[in-house]
């Protein structure tokens, strides 16, 4: 592992190499010299970093999930996910190791995978998927879920 330095000079991101800025505040024609670049439109890039030759490997992890839906989650298994070990083997995340006492599959494979998120008629096509009038009766979803998607291979792991 050897320590290596890329350093360039680029257009400013943030006033596309003008040298002024607009923001919310600055408005009918005005602007301010930009603080990023310092009027000049360039921008400097210098990153250090270490040159990658393998993922690690960490004790600290017992479950892997997916996704995070916004929910606080431990390695519990009524959470879902799959062990590390099966992570680190590329073993995929099968049918049943979502989320699924939950969250509904619509909000699961928004996240998750969208080619087999669900777009059913009774789905909500927008707002909170746990004020669904379905949601309190997800399993049924998830059983319909998995009789029409069920049957796919597991997504592999990077």
């Amino acid at each position: 592992m050897g320590k290596k330095v890329f350093e360039a000079e680029a257009v400013c991101s943030s006033c596309n190499g003008i040298g002024l800025y607009r923001g919310i505040a600055e408005a009918d024609g005005a602007s301010v010299v930009c603080h990023t670049c310092n009027g000049t439109g360039c921008e400097k890039i210098h990153i250090e970093y270490t040159t990658f030759e393998k993922r690690k490997s960490t004790t600290m992890i017992r479950r892997v999930h997916q996704v995070n839906p916004g929910i606080k989650v431990n390695a519990e298994e009524r959470f879902g996910g799959i062990s590390y070990k099966d992570w680190v083997e590329g073993k995929g995340f099968p049918p049943g190791s979502e989320m699924r006492g939950f969250t509904c599959p619509a909000w699961w494979y928004r996240l998750a995978n969208t080619r087999v998120e669900p777009k059913w008629k009774e789905c909500i096509p927008f707002g909170s998927y746990s004020n669904c009038d379905h949601f309190n009766c997800k399993d049924r979803c998830w059983k319909k879920w998995d009789e029409t998607f069920g049957k796919r291979k597991a997504k592999k792991n990077p």
